[in-house]
């Protein structure tokens, strides 16, 4: 029913999403991915489970009459929201292709860019590298260039988010402190000085790396040489992946962009987030916005366990958060955590397959190439 929903607010047929879904997730489950699918739904069903007998009493009817009592304009403003989000992740991208490509137009990026977000939500993990695997070869780049840009994006992501989450704490503490339990308010304290100091770590690593990137990649080469699989040359070609994509950041002007475009997507998302708290017009989600970054902290921990198309870890962190932090009923807080991963996570898919389909490109075939890409990067060190 959502995904109807939000298929017909973008445009797109709903035939077409169903018929992009069955191709690109049926045949994509081989036996790894099945056994790997199969453990995480374990551990995520026991986290259902042990979640449901906390509960004990779970009114299903309840959880039904308020999922239809959803006042949809405010969701389809949080889809608005996200969707600006990818346009300012492509603008990102377009600052950091300054230096090899200054005449890369951001409205080209806009396509891989959801492209390669519908393919993660669809595969997980296996769909991650589409996004710099499409941009590399539309700009005629080395895929290992894009890979570096790519894992510098994400210190860039940890950071704005840090940087909105440790401004909330220590600059609004009173709208911390607003929450059913004030108490909390020292242990979000602690939160903060952690998350800056492994922001802190990061920069420093940074630094090291694009300054002595290839000493380093070199030395941890020879150090685990002796292991299998050539573990130790793969790990040094992520080291020189990692520099190479540090040194896109060009100055100190490029650096500064980057941040406030950073900043200002993730600004955008917890609008989004808020809009979709919004959506029930009860006091119970009434939560402002300095608040809304407690939920999306706890769904970005959430997805590091996933289900291709499914989810699971997302939706279970942001329920629990609900419940645990804001008091929010069981039924709403399940009703709520469910929407807010379809917004965040799902409403690329129908224009993401849409762009795919009209671009002749299989999301599935883009995984396997992209990661046949990312070996073939790889030159085997001389026996």
């Amino acid at each position: 029913m959502t995904l109807h929903v939000l298929s017909f607010t973008l445009g797109v047929p709903f035939p077409l999403v169903l018929q992009g879904l069955r191709r690109e997730l049926i045949p994509f489950m081989d036996k790894k991915r099945i056994i790997a699918s199969s453990v995480i739904f374990l551990i995520l069903a026991l986290l259902v489970y042990f979640q449901f007998r906390e509960w004990r009493a779970f009114d299903w009817s309840k959880f039904g009459n308020l999922s239809r009592q959803i006042r949809w304009i405010h969701v389809l403003h949080a889809v608005a929201w996200i969707y600006f989000g990818y346009v300012l992740r492509a603008i990102r991208w377009k600052l950091f292709l300054l230096p090899v490509r200054p005449k890369a137009s951001y409205t080209g990026l806009i396509a891989p860019t959801l492209i390669g977000f519908a393919g993660l939500a669809l595969l997980g993990r296996p769909g991650e590298l589409i996004r710099p695997y499409l941009i590399a070869k539309r700009e005629n780049l080395p895929f290992s260039s894009q890979l570096g840009v790519w894992a510098v994006e994400r210190i860039f992501d940890f950071g704005a988010f840090t940087v909105l989450m440790v401004f909330a704490i220590f600059f609004l503490p009173a709208a911390m402190q607003s929450i059913p339990h004030p108490e909390y308010y020292e242990k979000f304290r602690v939160l903060g000085f952690v998350i800056m100091g492994l922001v802190a770590l990061l920069a420093a690593a940074a630094v090291v790396i694009s300054r002595s990137g290839e000493a380093i990649a070199a030395w941890v080469e020879k150090r685990f040489a002796h292991l299998a699989a050539n573990l130790g040359h793969r790990i040094a070609e992520r080291v020189r992946e990692f520099g190479a994509g540090l040194h896109t950041v060009h100055g100190p002007i490029s650096l500064t962009l980057s941040i406030v475009v950073s900043v200002a997507m993730w600004f955008v998302i917890a609008v989004a987030y808020q809009e979709v708290t919004h959506a029930y017009g009860t006091d119970a989600l009434e939560i402002t916005r300095p608040q809304v970054l407690l939920l999306m902290g706890a769904s970005i921990f959430g997805s590091m366990l996933q289900l291709p198309g499914i989810g699971g870890g997302s939706q279970v962190a942001t329920i629990k958060a609900l419940t645990a932090i804001f008091d929010v009923p069981p039924e709403m807080a399940a009703s709520c955590g469910i929407l807010l991963w379809l917004v965040t996570f799902v409403a690329v898919v129908p224009l993401g397959l849409a762009l795919a389909h009209h671009e002749r490109l299989s999301l599935r075939k883009l995984s396997k190439e992209s990661h046949q890409a990312e070996e073939a990067e790889i030159v085997r060190p001389p026996t």
